[in-house]
């Protein structure tokens, strides 16, 4: 068993530089004006991890309450933001120089990214993660491998159905290939969670592998944070190998 505080991919440095959403697909024709996809900056993981809470967390798929209560908007806040402070948080540099495609700034850390949406009054409004990690095979021998490992995909309710996640994951996956050098990513996000699953599918990716032993954390209406079971889909794309890549990942 393994709690899965993060629940992976909900759908529901120093220097940034904003990253131009493609101009094409359906949800172009309803995004809001002066949108920007950034790499954080160490200064705004905490902003980040309250919006996380807000537009994951908030009526989470699989029974989460509607509205949470003040006692679990602080839990989850203040492990959030750590979680994000763990993972993201600037670290020395290992290299510097621009970035390539339309990353204008630099890149301190090769191993973690979190990509932020942000609207034209700059506030934040989705996210996502990237990370080099280890990677379970579930081969039956307790195997693993490294690799990129994207998680932590939330948009605002107010800005969902107008292309941002799409958006964001095609940054992350830039990430991985463009500056890590990586050929495939991997996800996981609960099986429950149908409308992330039909959009990573129609991203490009596929099941690999499902963990019916995971746990994860659920706000309940009575103002509890429960632990109940979850099944986890391990889901990969080909990134690296041009447009039929994937037919063969």
């Amino acid at each position: 068993m393994r709690t899965i505080l993060l629940a992976y991919l909900a759908i529901c440095i120093t220097t940034t530089a904003a990253f131009a959403p493609p101009a094409f697909g359906l949800g172009a024709l309803f995004r809001p004006p002066n949108i920007k996809i950034i790499k954080s900056d160490g200064s705004r993981l905490d902003e980040a991890g309250k919006f996380f809470v807000d537009a994951f967390w908030t009526g989470k798929v699989g029974g989460g309450a509607d509205t949470l209560s003040p006692k679990q908007a602080f839990q989850l806040e203040r492990q959030q933001v750590a979680e994000f402070s763990k993972r993201y948080r600037r670290r020395a540099a290992k290299q510097s120089g621009r970035l390539p495609g339309n990353y204008a700034g630099q890149s301190l850390d090769s191993s973690s990214e979190l990509v932020l949406c942000v609207n034209g009054s700059d506030e934040v409004i989705g996210c996502a993660g990237v990370e080099v990690s280890r990677i379970k095979k579930m081969d039956g021998y307790d195997s693993s491998f490294s690799g990129p490992l994207m998680s932590n995909l939330a948009i605002s309710r107010k800005y969902r159905r107008k292309g941002l996640a799409e958006d964001l994951v095609k940054a992350a996956e830039n990430i991985a290939r463009r500056e890590w050098g990586y050929d495939d990513c991997y996800l996981y996000v609960e099986k429950r969670n149908t409308p992330a699953i039909k959009l990573y599918q129609k991203l490009g990716y596929k099941s690999i592998w499902e963990d019916d032993s995971a746990t994860t954390l659920l706000p309940t209406g009575d103002g509890r944070i429960a632990n109940g079971k979850t099944t986890i889909v391990c889901m990969k794309k080909r990134i690296g190998a041009g447009l039929f890549g994937n037919l063969f990942g």
